[in-house]
């Protein structure tokens, strides 16, 4: 069998394995987020600890934030990552910020999810035995962090539009 690949600019073959990174990603946060909802639905003390303590609706951000920044965001950037550039028939403006982009998104993302998930828990644990102003006092710094996280995800955000644009900007001007 002949070795295709042998004539790919290795810049292109790491593009290629950024843009199946995504898609990695999207299959295990999948996985993730489907299992956390089956989990959730279907044991009855977790769901009554996440639907009647003080701060268990964190764990559900949590859960929610696996499957649209997880799974839904990683299937579409890896769409988008494949087809724009066929699309304007120019290569990526920047596979670097491709790369920036993969590693802020993941590592926004699970510091989000850890950090709604430790609110919950420790919210609701605490919420059993102690009055709601000293709940808030637990999981307000820990949602200030989660905050943090999330401002990673925005600006990967951020990074992956500029490098889309970049991409596409003056792509008619190669066809007049």
């Amino acid at each position: 069998m002949e070795n295709n690949n042998a004539w790919v600019h290795p810049q292109e073959m790491d593009y290629r394995r950024y843009t199946l990174w995504f898609i990695y990603a999207c299959i295990i946060y999948s996985i993730i987020g489907f299992s956390w909802g089956a989990l959730m639905g279907g044991i009855a003390e977790f769901r009554y600890f996440v639907d009647h303590r003080m701060h268990g609706d964190l764990i559900v951000r949590a859960h929610t934030h696996v499957n649209l920044l997880g799974w839904v965001e990683m299937a579409i950037f890896a769409a988008v990552y494949y087809v724009v550039p066929r699309l304007v028939n120019r290569p990526i403006y920047s596979l670097k910020l491709v790369k920036v982009h993969f590693w802020i998104h993941n590592l926004g993302l699970i510091g989000m999810v850890v950090f709604f998930t430790v609110g919950g828990v420790l919210g609701g644990l605490a919420s059993q035995h102690s009055d709601p102003a000293d709940v808030e006092l637990i999981v307000r710094p820990i949602l200030a962090t989660m905050g943090i996280f999330g401002t990673l995800v925005l600006l990967a955000n951020f990074i992956w539009a500029y490098n889309l644009f970049r991409t596409c900007s003056g792509w008619e001007k190669r066809y007049a």
